[in-house]
């Protein structure tokens, strides 16, 4: 181990919230007043991938133009919204760190539907950044951590809670198999539907690509969020269906709809993080979007994440929300 990383890890520990009972897990939407989250980190975040370790279409484009981001940069940026979280008082969890290893996106990991924690069936290469939030898991009541059967296939960054309702985006392609972006399948969709019989669960067929960024929802935050109590960030080429898209029409309404093109979705314009009802954090070059939103009334907390984005997530994929009171 390294001198660096020593010093990283002994100043992660040193950080982690001293937790005195359990923890009161809580999230019915994804606006109300954030109050603890888990946030990734990009310390040890380990060496440029290859080719054939990347797991979507942007990261490889980045990889084969030699402009994949560095770590010191990512760091940057992850700290940067870690202020804005000090700033407005949220409790703050961090992964421990492994050495050489992507930890960034916490989103992927796990999520919470009302007082539930489920822990994501992820890719397998993948397992050990659930391992790294096992401290978290720990002051959680064992009855309400649930891990789904094998065969279900879901990951956080699928799932939006909206208060009666549960979105969640999916693949209903024959050849999921074969798309390493296809990462929740309908499996996942039964399972919660199971799981919360008295929520509205609806599925979303997304669009999928394994070479053109442009043209892949890798998740459904890559193509919509709801933000405030009833507005939200669309991209109506991200559903492979029209009726997925005008489901969400019907139910916010088109006027409350900041509809994004294809290059803000390529740049991850829907994949910003409320912190409350009339306070979200955006990237600092969404000009349109921030513009947008201010005039709606939100107070909009500027940041870069243009580095980490390169890889297909921005800040709602870097983020586990545990608590929303």
């Amino acid at each position: 181990m390294t001198k660096l990383l020593l010093i990283e890890k002994l100043f992660y520990l040193c950080a982690k919230p001293k937790i005195n009972r359990m923890l009161q897990i809580k999230i019915k939407n994804e606006t109300s007043r954030l109050r603890a989250v888990v946030l990734g980190t990009a310390m040890s975040n380990g060496p440029t991938p290859t080719q054939e370790e990347a797991y979507d279409p942007k990261s490889l484009e980045h990889i084969l133009a030699g402009t994949y981001p560095v770590e010191a940069d990512m760091i940057a940026e992850m700290e940067a919204f870690n202020a804005v979280f000090i700033k407005y008082d949220v409790t703050v969890y961090r992964p421990e760190i492994i050495e050489n290893y992507n930890q960034i996106f916490t989103r992927d990991i796990g999520f919470v539907i009302d007082d539930v924690f489920i822990k994501s069936n992820i890719l397998p290469d993948r397992e050990r950044e659930l391992e790294a939030i096992q401290y978290v898991m720990d002051q959680i009541n064992p009855a309400k951590v649930v891990r789904p059967p094998e065969e279900v296939h879901i990951e956080g960054g699928d799932v939006m809670v909206w208060n009666e309702h549960v979105f969640i985006g999916t693949y209903k392609g024959s050849d999921y198999s074969s798309y390493i972006t296809a990462r929740t399948n309908m499996f996942g969709v039964n399972y919660i539907k199971e799981l919360f019989p008295n929520k509205i669960v609806k599925e979303f067929d997304l669009v999928k690509s394994k070479l053109e960024a442009r043209d892949n929802a890798l998740h459904l935050d890559c193509c919509f969020q709801p933000v405030g109590t009833d507005k939200g960030i669309i991209y109506k080429s991200g559903f492979r269906e029209e009726s997925d898209y005008l489901y969400l029409v019907k139910l916010f309404g088109k006027e409350n709809l900041f509809h994004i093109t294809r290059d803000e979705m390529y740049h991850m314009n829907s994949n910003i993080f409320s912190i409350a009802p009339d306070v979200v954090v955006s990237e600092k070059n969404f000009t349109r979007l921030n513009d947008w939103l201010r005039k709606k009334g939100f107070t909009v907390e500027e940041i870069p994440y243009a580095e980490i984005a390169k890889q297909e997530g921005l800040l709602r994929c870097s983020t586990l929300p545990l608590i929303r009171a």
